[in-house]
């Protein structure tokens, strides 16, 4: 991916890489500082999630406007500055024995509100900074930032953890986005075109969407997968544990099988992609991400092992796909507000599903609630299928980016 890591664009990468391995540290450290260091109850952790959570939800339409309306460069450097400022006020109030289970649902909420115009702005941001021939492997690039960090931040997270303790493990999140905020003052931002006369409606992201069959589709398609997916999550490390029996070991095995095939998927994705075609790329990762609720069902130890990393590459494929699809045919002028939206949507549908699945383990099992949920992803596939994705081989031609610079 070397040969499309370069120019602004690196700038960029290179900031989101350095801060999405950050978070990745902050997503296992912040659990413990509540669970370790507060010894918080089932209910204050429950709380902690949904507010980590609560952001993308309640504020995901309106910061699509916000983001088709401000510098987008700026919006990068604010929104690193203030979280690694956020973040920083946890180990400092652990030092001075101040620290308390309120301070850490505010910092949740505050950084999930930047993290939310901050991964907005750079999907919105992307598509400019290079060739319309080289978006896809641009997106493949970024994905493998996200897959890299969830795949190794947790075991570099534990081993800091046991190092400093976790209130201070944090401190290198906060250091992160230090570096990431550089990077982002580095970047020569493109002219875009402008929202600015645009009227500012929550519903217009979802009215583009909506507008554009392919949009639509993928829309459909990926909620549908998503929710289902959000029901199966919380669930596997539970079935392994408490059904299969399986050692600790065995399930980190299992869950690295997917991070590592997840992060292999973003270096083929390009490919494929260019072999059978956009849509039917995107289709074939959601069919395969959609095989380890089966192999889970069986029990079987070898099937469940190939159907992690089968599903892990399944998310490269069709997560890459999906980004640029989103990216080339949203109006340029609206691709915030798009970008936004879709989070919202697909947020909305895990969040839904997340909260499903404990309900529907207790009343019918845990093995009934995986095949459900690997249903429900296949109904993703089958929207797909029926739709116009099914014949979507390639990207049209005219690239809707300025390429002109603005001045520092």
């Amino acid at each position: 991916m070397a040969w499309v890591v370069r120019g602004e664009f690196r700038k960029l990468w290179i900031g989101q890489l350095v801060s999405a391995s950050g978070s990745a540290i902050t997503t296992v450290a912040l659990p413990l500082v509540a669970v370790v260091t507060l010894q918080a109850s089932a209910l204050q952790m429950g709380l902690l999630s949904a507010l980590s959570i609560a952001p993308h939800l309640v504020f995901g339409l309106p910061a699509g406007i916000w983001v088709d309306r401000w510098p987008l460069r700026r919006i990068l450097i604010v929104t690193d500055l203030g979280r690694a400022v956020l973040l920083g006020t946890i180990p400092l109030a652990a030092a001075t024995d101040s620290l308390r289970i309120e301070q850490l649902y505010v910092v949740a909420v505050l950084t999930g509100v930047l993290t939310l115009l901050s991964d907005t702005a750079s999907l919105t941001m992307l598509p400019s900074l290079v060739p319309r021939e080289d978006l896809m492997r641009a997106n493949s690039a970024a994905l493998l930032n996200l897959n890299l960090a969830s795949t190794i931040g947790p075991s570099v997270a534990g081993f800091l953890v046991q190092l400093v303790t976790a209130p201070f493990a944090i401190l290198v999140d906060a250091a992160s986005y230090l570096v990431a905020a550089t990077a982002s003052y580095l970047i020569r931002e493109p002219v875009r075109a402008s929202a600015a006369h645009t009227r500012a409606r929550l519903t217009t992201g979802l009215r583009a969407i909506f507008s554009d069959r392919i949009l639509t589709s993928l829309t459909l398609s990926a909620t549908t997968a998503a929710l289902a997916g959000a029901m199966q999550g919380p669930l596997v490390v539970l079935y392994l544990v408490r059904e299969l029996h399986w050692s600790p070991g065995f399930v980190g095995v299992a869950l690295t099988a997917f991070g590592v095939a997840a992060v292999a998927g973003t270096f083929v994705a390009t490919a494929w992609c260019s072999r059978v075609g956009i849509g039917p790329a995107y289709i074939s990762g959601v069919l395969l991400a959609s095989l380890s609720g089966v192999a889970l069902a069986t029990g079987v130890t070898p099937m469940i092992y190939a159907a992690q990393a089968l599903s892990g590459l399944g998310m490269a494929l069709f997560g890459v796909p999906q980004r640029t699809l989103r990216q080339s045919l949203a109006p340029a002028h609206l691709l915030g507000q798009v970008t936004a939206t879709w989070r919202t949507v697909v947020i909305g549908g895990q969040a839904a599903g997340a909260a499903t699945s404990g309900v529907l383990a207790t009343a019918i099992g845990i093995r009934p609630t995986l095949l459900l949920a690997t249903a429900g992803m296949l109904l993703g596939v089958l929207i797909a299928l029926v739709s116009p994705l099914r014949t979507f081989r390639s990207l049209p031609a005219i690239d809707p980016q300025p390429r002109s610079m603005a001045e520092d």
